[in-house]
């Protein structure tokens, strides 16, 4: 099941980086996270940016057949985590990310290129 989390890692980072996401992270977290198998952080510029960051991955996804396990509810305006059991996303807006600095949390985490 990894390869196909992986490949739909790197589907959604693409997709965050048609929809403008900046500072795109895509993290292979086997090694540090029991949770899930790879995560992806990224920067949204504005409270509709991130709206719209997060329909845009939840359409996407969903077109090649991954189904979401739990969204964050009720949504905040700071902060949107999508949870699709072998991947994780994170859009935050750039104060939420530098507070919480979750890159350091999984230190060890291998980076993964995700741009073709």
């Amino acid at each position: 099941m990894p390869r196909v989390f992986r490949s739909a890692a790197v589907a959604a980072a693409r997709s965050a980086e048609d929809k403008k996401a900046e500072s795109i992270l895509l993290l292979d977290v086997r090694k540090t996270s029991p949770l899930s198998d790879y995560m992806l952080i990224a920067t949204a510029v504005s409270r509709p940016h991130l709206e719209a960051l997060e329909t845009k991955l939840s359409e996407d996804l969903e077109k090649i057949g991954l189904d979401i396990h739990h969204r964050n509810r009720p949504q905040s305006d700071l902060w949107r985590v999508l949870d699709y059991g072998g991947l994780i996303i994170h859009l935050m807006i750039e104060e939420t990310r530098k507070l919480y600095a979750l890159e350091r949390l999984h230190d060890g985490a291998k980076e993964l290129s995700w741009r073709s």
